[in-house]
């Protein structure tokens, strides 16, 4: 197992940073700071392998903070300033992430922090799970059950998120999200949506209905459709 710590002042970045290392085998969490001192304190009594830090934080900033560390870990900077980067790969950290970041870019930091050990880490979110993420918009995180998802619509470079009794219009793409709910509960069907299979109330020719909502098939993904129909790709509570 690699072990790793959270130090970060926003609550709201430790559930996301968890959230995602939840998704990915051999990530082991011992410790969630939200101060350097608290993280030094921590440090002088146990070794882990991971650190996930920010920067801006009071009394002491994560770069002054990784400067008292004789033998520190692997570092995965997580910050929204992009102007401390070259500093910090002058302290060897192992990746630098500007938040928001997608899940996409966090593995690949993982991958390359953990550089020569036996195993890489791969998305390992099981078909039949249902599981929790975080989605930007409108200047603040949303946590979202992926199992309350209707259907995802393409909005130019964002999407909307449909839900019984709400919209999020999020930063992230069709593709994103294609990626991230690449499970048996949901099916891409045109280019521009995606839908929540167990939310289907019915499908009339090239059009897929949705508590009262209308979405089309696409040419493309008719296949996906009658792949369904045929129960090929069944549906799942």
């Amino acid at each position: 197992m690699i072990t790793y710590i959270i130090i970060d002042d926003e609550p709201l970045a430790h559930e996301l940073i968890k959230e995602f290392c939840d998704m990915l085998p051999h990530l082991e969490h011992k410790k969630s700071c939200y101060n350097a001192m608290e993280a030094m304190q921590f440090l002088n009594s146990e070794s882990i392998d991971l650190m996930f830090l920010d920067l801006n934080m009071p009394k002491l900033t994560g770069f002054e903070f990784l400067k008292t560390l004789t033998k520190p870990p692997k570092v995965i900077v997580t910050t929204a300033y992009k102007e401390f980067a070259l500093e910090g790969y002058e302290l060897n950290i192992s990746d630098y992430l500007l938040k928001p970041f997608r899940f996409e870019r966090f593995v690949k930091a993982i991958n390359k922090a953990i550089g020569s050990t036996p195993q890489k880490l791969q998305i390992t979110k099981k078909p039949h799970d249902h599981f929790r993420f975080f989605v930007k918009g409108d200047k603040k995180y949303y946590q979202i059950k992926s199992e309350d998802i209707l259907f995802i619509e393409a909005y130019g470079n964002y999407t909307k998120l449909y839900f019984q009794e709400k919209c999020i219009i999020s930063h992230e793409s069709i593709s994103y999200y294609n990626n991230l709910l690449a499970t048996t509960h949901f099916l891409r069907v045109h280019k521009s949506f995606i839908i929540a299979l167990n939310k289907i109330d019915q499908i009339e020719g090239n059009i897929i209905w949705i508590s009262n909502r209308k979405v089309p098939v696409g040419r493309t993904y008719k296949s996906n459709v009658s792949l369904l129909l045929s129960n090929k790709k069944g549906l799942t509570n």
